[in-house]
């Protein structure tokens, strides 16, 4: 198995020290297993789309236009 370094801000690693009865490898490395998981469906989704990029930003700017004139 592969050992993975992460850095995290002090007072979250105070807050892990005071539950030491927590495996945080294994909290971290399903949190990592759902992401990809997430990932894959999103490639997956995408791989059968005939967007592109190009467009999907135009599409994007256009959702965001549309949400500001909406919310005035």
């Amino acid at each position: 198995m592969t050992n993975m370094t992460l850095s995290l801000p002090e007072e979250l690693h105070r807050e892990m020290r005071s539950h030491p009865e927590v495996k945080w490898s294994e909290v971290a490395r399903r949190a990592i297993q759902r992401e990809l998981e997430r990932l894959h469906t999103y490639d997956r989704l995408l791989s059968a789309s005939a967007l592109t990029e190009r467009d999907a930003v135009a599409l994007g700017r256009e959702i965001r236009r549309a949400a500001a004139r909406r919310g005035r």
